[in-house]
């Protein structure tokens, strides 16, 4: 689909700020075409190793192209962002990022991964013995927040954000509360394929061009984000099952360490991957589910690996 306004890669800024200066005024149904970095904003390309991780400029993290006006939105409204489009490079990265990630503490050294896949085709791409399926999507999609200030990118927010939802792919329609006024949409830190839960706190990075159309909806006067998907989320994992593993008890942030962690090892010992192999493949296509949040004091967490990965 052919968009009415395109958005080069230069036209991008570093965390969220509502003074920060448009970079355009779109009218409601109006669709654009994003020229994406990669989350590492160019710092990692093709030819890096692991001993350029620890060397990344975390001020240069994240670029989002915008902030974009939608004209007449204003507070208490919503924002329809439909994701039309994805049109991948062809490469990413993946990386164990000292000090980052939901395993950390047991994670201190950087590794990096360097992914070629088929920008046409979009097969399943190489990691050693794994085969990964490409689900191209945007990690962060959001508005500009009320509070005055820089704010980092990092965190989500209720204006949305940073939040790495891997269900929002092509055809997913994802609305957005308006808490300034033209709204300053923003978007980037594209992903060729990720895990729900990003548990090494990266995925396949991938600059991808990303087409949207964006939609004002009047006093819709939403709390947080809600989206819809155009149809299955997880059909290209499921083929053959899945192992899982659980953590169980008060903590749920201390229960998904164990669930992963515990994926983390079946798959070291089962596939002679090396640990931190098994961590990053985790991240870019298990999935961290709250299996059971009633029955206190103990919850479960669980972690789902698709066996179609490593079969």
């Amino acid at each position: 689909m052919s968009a009415r306004h395109t958005i080069h890669d230069h036209q991008h800024h570093f965390g969220w700020d509502n003074s920060l200066k448009p970079i355009l005024t779109v009218g409601s149904g109006e669709t654009l075409e994003l020229k994406c970095k990669d989350s590492s904003g160019g710092q990692i390309t093709p030819q890096s190793t692991a001993k350029d991780v620890p060397n990344l400029d975390f001020t240069r993290v994240n670029p989002t192209l915008g902030p974009i006006v939608i004209d007449g939105a204003e507070p208490g409204d919503a924002i329809k962002v439909t994701l039309l489009d994805f049109k991948p490079c062809g490469w990413g990265w993946t990386a164990n990022v000292p000090g980052f990630g939901l395993l950390a503490d047991q994670f201190k050294d950087p590794a990096l991964h360097i992914w070629k896949y088929d920008a046409d085709s979009l097969a399943p791409a190489m990691f050693g013995p794994a085969k990964v399926p490409l689900k191209p999507f945007a990690g962060t999609i959001g508005l500009a927040p009320a509070e005055p200030g820089h704010h980092s990118v990092v965190p989500p927010r209720r204006v949305g954000g940073n939040m790495d939802i891997r269900d929002l792919a092509k055809g997913s329609e994802l609305y957005l509360p308006v808490e300034v006024k033209g709204a300053l949409f923003s978007l980037g830190d594209t992903h060729a394929a990720q895990g729900d839960g990003e548990v090494c706190g990266t995925a396949i990075e991938s600059q991808l061009d990303v087409t949207v159309k964006l939609e004002l909806v009047k006093n819709a006067n939403l709390t947080f984000p809600r989206f819809r998907t155009p149809g299955p989320v997880t059909r290209h994992l499921d083929e053959k099952g899945y192992d899982v593993t659980t953590g169980i008890g008060s903590d749920l942030m201390e229960g998904a360490k164990a669930a992963v962690s515990g994926m983390v090892d079946l798959l070291s010992k089962r596939h002679n991957l090396s640990a931190v192999e098994a961590y990053m493949l985790c991240s870019v296509c298990g999935d961290l589910r709250i299996s059971e949040i009633v029955d206190m004091p103990n919850w479960v967490v669980s972690f789902y690996f698709p066996r179609v990965v490593l079969e």
